[in-house]
């Protein structure tokens, strides 16, 4: 499975009248919920493509630090090119996926608003978080579900 990952909105609920609290790397600290639903979602060949505005802040090496010092173990971690065009968040999965076969199950986790102009078949695979509460265990159903979904599909 492919999960496409941003982080503000989802792994981070963003408070714009709070600053995030900082875990000891710098990095904001990831909710506890959002954090228990990424591992329930995970199997050992799960990959994870951020999609996130911090994607090119951080090495890969670097990203995988961050994960694991929240307690989550990414083997398979990529990011989407970095957005040097001021791209929508919806324009830059639609450009990733021209240009990339997937043949895979794949979900995309966001807060972002654009992606609900996505094409329908990458729509179907949209998890969308409110950016202040982010990834929540009523997350993991729908996810389950939409993965069943197209399992029989």
């Amino acid at each position: 499975m492919l999960i496409f990952l941003d982080i503000d909105g989802v792994m981070v609920p963003a408070k714009s009248w709070k600053s995030p609290e900082l875990h000891n790397d710098g990095f904001a600290v990831f909710s506890n919920k959002a954090t228990y639903v990424l591992q329930s979602l995970m199997a050992e060949d799960t990959a994870v493509m951020l999609t996130t505005s911090h994607k090119g802040n951080f090495t890969i090496e670097e990203w995988k630090s961050i994960f694991k010092n929240r307690g989550i173990n990414i083997k398979n971690l990529g990011c989407l090119p970095a957005n040097v065009n001021n791209y929508t968040r919806r324009d830059e999965l639609v450009n990733w996926f021209n240009t990339n076969n997937v043949n895979e199950d794949f979900i995309i986790i966001d807060d972002d608003n654009s992606l609900n102009e996505l094409p329908g078949y990458w729509k179907e695979h949209l998890l969308q978080t409110s950016p202040y509460i982010g990834l929540t265990e009523e997350h993991l159903e729908i996810a389950r579900m939409m993965l069943r979904q197209h399992l029989l599909s």
